[in-house]
């Protein structure tokens, strides 16, 4: 099996290389689909469609949306590491709120003179009294430079961390405590007002972005299929990794690590690689999501967040690339109903549907429709041959 997997095309001749297509051509149908109805059917029914009208889309439902997708970003990312390589993160919401830090450092200086205390220092740092901004705030007034630190912080990192643990053959559930740990640390450590991130209440407030207000529909929508955009790129990308020999590589390892060494290969390049991957888009996920929802605190960071994100992609079925984006839709959509009627009761619920789903949907919601799908062609299957 591995060394099917292992197996190079180009070895073979040309006339007996397998054909390997990114998408089906139902497959590239439902991109095209998903495109349209993101960067024109939200838009035209939100800004162009009367308020009244029962078509309709509210700003409410369009910054949930947003918020969603920011989310299935990071559950893609996790597909790749744990569905496609076989290592589960809980502690991806560091990466994806280091991001958000970011981009909320340079949303904080777009504020300017119009905060409370009418300073070009934040409001939390005028209130500590600090008269200056400290070192790691150098680039906060450049939109090049902190795009770029969303890309590098969460990269150096998990490059520096993943390079540790791979090295040391850390793997199973000792790998998930200590990615664990990491977050919890970093939770621990943004809280603390002397490292110049807000403390327990982060970032808020924001007034603009490239001197644009911020609050105006015109600019909440561009937000929008910007995020849209990026979750249907980031999708092609996996597809592409995960379809290459990059990606049967991945797979190799996940399913017999051992006998990769055997055949020649370094997994440690590939884990890395992969796991690098994971954690830039987990920070441009965070990038998008901070100015969309207007706040960014170390919460994000909390253990709990970077397990919903596991769920993410159990329930909508990892190793699938498309069940983690339905999942996060699926579990966050829920949340957002069941936590205006039941709030006290989510937790269990969030508990209960992972039992549920390892239990009898190990293949989640995507096993799921191809089960389904299978019964209906076999039921179909007499009916046609008669």
């Amino acid at each position: 099996m591995t060394t099917t997997l292992l197996a190079d095309p180009s070895a073979a001749p040309a006339s007996h290389r397998p054909t390997v297509r990114l998408l089906s051509p139902r497959g590239w149908v439902g991109v095209a689909v998903a495109t349209l109805v993101l960067l024109v059917g939200v838009p035209v029914l939100n800004l162009l469609v009367p308020a009244g009208s029962a078509l309709h889309l509210s700003d409410t439902h369009v910054g949930l949306v947003g918020k969603i997708m920011c989310y299935a970003i990071c559950a893609l990312a996790i597909d790749l590491i744990w569905g496609y390589t076989g290592i589960l993160s809980l502690g991806h919401g560091l990466f994806f709120a280091l991001g958000g830090y970011a981009m909320g450092m340079y949303l904080m200086r777009q504020i300017g003179t119009d905060g409370q205390y009418k300073s070009e220092l934040p409001d939390f740092m005028v209130f500590l009294n600090w008269k200056e901004l400290p070192w790691h705030w150098a680039l906060s007034d450049s939109f090049i430079g902190q795009m770029l630190l969303v890309l590098l912080v969460p990269g150096v990192l998990a490059f520096v961390f993943g390079w540790f643990a791979f090295r040391s053959r850390i793997k199973g559930v000792y790998f998930s405590i200590i990615t664990q740990a990491l977050t919890y640390a970093a939770m621990l450590l943004f809280f603390r007002n002397e490292t110049g991130f807000g403390g327990n209440n982060g970032f808020t407030d924001f007034k603009r972005i490239l001197d644009i207000p911020i609050a105006t529909p015109s600019t909440r929508m561009v937000l929008f299929m910007l995020t849209g955009a990026t979750l249907i790129g980031f999708f092609l990308m996996a597809r592409w990794l995960v379809t290459s020999k990059f990606g049967r590589v991945l797979q190799a390892i996940r399913d017999a690590e051992s006998r990769v060494m055997f055949t020649g290969y370094d997994p440690l390049r590939y884990k890395l690689a992969i796991w690098v991957i994971s954690a830039v888009m987990c920070g441009v996920a965070g990038a998008l999501y901070v100015p969309q929802v207007g706040i960014i605190n170390p919460s994000e960071m909390s253990p709990a967040a970077s397990i919903e994100m596991a769920i993410w992609a159990a329930v909508g079925g990892r190793g699938t690339l498309i069940g983690p984006i339905l999942g996060a839709f699926f579990v966050n959509g829920a949340k957002s109903g069941f936590t205006q009627a039941f709030p006290e009761f989510w937790l269990y619920f969030l508990g209960a549907l992972f039992i549920g789903v390892t239990l009898f949907l190990p293949q989640g919601i995507v096993g799921l429709l191809r089960s389904l799908s299978e019964r209906l062609g076999r039921r179909k299957g007499p009916g046609a041959g008669a």
